[in-house]
């Protein structure tokens, strides 16, 4: 649908929904840099925080153990005390430890402030597109409105769409005449897979600074400019920054209104804690800034169902540095039913588990971020506790039998909330800086905090055992 000069920009964010025109939020074209807000405040070197944090986590997974014996003596009488312990390490001191580690980093974190730039270089977006009939335009008009200085290059690459994605991409272009940003759209006769036409589209690429985006997203109109000035500004062996994706439809149905809280406080908030130790672990296709060198040293994306993820772990093994722009945001319109929704995200866990076949060497690299892949590596026994073990027992507790999910469960993690309301706290203020306003969305938060892990972690062990197994991939949600 054609955008109106003054188009509302109506789209909700996770918790929250911009209602300025574009007239009061698009910056006037400047080399202004993007700055963050200080105050005077004693420094504490990376090293020191992550020792803090590192700290505070294992003496919060300490007093767990030391509370949780009446738990774990009641539990093992049923299960057995190797099976009890079991469970109760994956479901009360391992997410204990993490969400400890969480809170801590998110009270510790300062977002370093973006120096002046002189010179804003050029870069290409590649867009992958594959039916996307009813997005295309908008995610073009909402790259023809950035407001970035330096030269912009659009590749639309539509794979094999058969629903006129690539002539309706066209029809927008011709649209765009008095635009300095170049467009282009290149149509594959069939369909082939999103890593093979963005490396085809990496081999076109003229820019040193290469940005992958999805044909859903809608962009904020300082996104490009917020996103390249985070990677010019961070540490010099950074090669690679993620962008942070909202979402766009939450006020689709419920389903949405859940997705738009995780991506608001559980994807936002591992990225930050990840960039702050120098390790994204995944710089996700929705929306990144990458190297054109460093893609084409380790082949461009794999092809794989979580090319994303592993293309991520292969720069993080060549040594080099992933940052995160919290404030670069695009907002993604995420999967609308429950069957979408569970393709999406066993394919996510299939990328994990094919990240790790590729560059699980990574577990052995002497760097901070290395326990975030080991983090990653839990993940795996945590979602067959949480869907074997803590789900029953939640239904059990229903029934009078609170051997594994009862008053000791609450007592051994509360910190959960704690982290949620850090969390909640930094990214009020993330949305304050962009003059966006958190909203209200009560019942997505209640269905995120109560009911979300009932649904997630089993289509997480679905997504394991789909990988382990060799079953077919495919994307499973168009």
């Amino acid at each position: 649908m054609a955008l109106d000069l003054l188009y509302a920009a109506h789209v909700t964010l996770s918790g929250a929904v911009v209602e300025q025109t574009f007239e009061s939020v698009v910056p006037r074209r400047s080399a202004m840099p993007i700055v963050t807000s200080s105050r005077n405040r004693v420094y504490l070197p990376v090293p020191a925080k992550f020792a803090l944090a590192l700290g505070f986590a294992c003496a919060w997974t300490l007093f767990s153990i030391w509370v949780s014996p009446p738990w774990l003596h009641q539990l093992g009488l049923t299960l057995g005390m190797p099976l009890a312990l079991f469970v109760v390490t994956f479901i009360a001191y391992v997410p204990g430890f993490m969400n400890a580690f969480l809170g801590a980093t998110t009270v510790l974190d300062r977002r370093p402030i973006a120096g002046p730039i002189a010179h804003w270089p050029g870069a290409t977006i590649l867009i992958a597109c594959y039916n996307e009939a009813g997005n295309i335009t908008d995610t073009l008009t909402s790259i023809v409105r950035q407001q970035y200085p330096g030269e912009l290059r659009v590749i639309v690459l539509d794979d094999g769409s058969r629903d006129g994605s690539a002539d309706i991409a066209r029809a927008a272009i011709a649209g765009f005449a008095d635009s300095p940003i170049r467009f282009e759209v290149v149509a594959f006769p069939c369909n082939r897979g999103k890593s093979h036409v963005l490396n085809d589209g990496l081999a076109m690429c003229e820019h040193e600074l290469v940005i992958s985006a999805d044909a859903d997203c809608w962009f904020r109109c300082d996104a490009m400019q917020r996103l390249v000035a985070r990677y010019l500004c961070d540490p010099a062996h950074t090669r690679a920054v993620a962008g942070a994706v909202m979402v766009r439809n939450s006020r689709r149905n419920w389903i949405t209104r859940v997705q738009e809280w995780d991506y608001f406080l559980g994807i936002a908030a591992v990225k930050r804690m990840q960039s702050m130790y120098h390790g994204i672990l995944v710089a996700q296709g929705a929306f990144s800034l990458y190297s054109r060198t460093v893609l084409r040293e380790i082949g461009g994306w794999p092809h794989c169902v979580g090319e994303d993820i592993v293309v991520t772990w292969a720069i993080l093994n060549r040594g080099w540095r992933i940052g995160y722009a919290e404030d670069a945001m695009v907002f993604t319109c995420v999967p609308e039913t429950m069957r979408a929704f569970a393709h999406q995200r066993k394919r996510w866990s299939r990328g994990l588990v094919e990240a790790f076949a590729n560059h699980g060497r990574l577990l052995l690299q002497p760097r901070m971020s290395t326990l975030f892949i080991w983090w990653n590596l839990l993940f795996l026994p945590m979602d067959l506790v949480f869907t074997f073990a803590f789900i029953p027992g939640i239904v059990l507790a229903l029934f009078g039998w609170y051997g594994i999910a009862g008053v000791m469960t609450l007592t051994v993690l509360p910190l959960a909330l704690l982290w949620n309301l850090a969390i909640l706290y930094k990214q009020r203020q993330v949305f304050m800086r962009c003059e966006l306003r958190i909203r209200r969305n009560i019942l997505g938060f209640l269905l995120f905090v109560l009911g979300y892990t009932m649904v997630l972690q089993p289509v997480c062990v679905w997504g394991y055992v789909s990988e382990l197994l060799g079953a077919r991939k495919h994307w499973g949600t168009k």
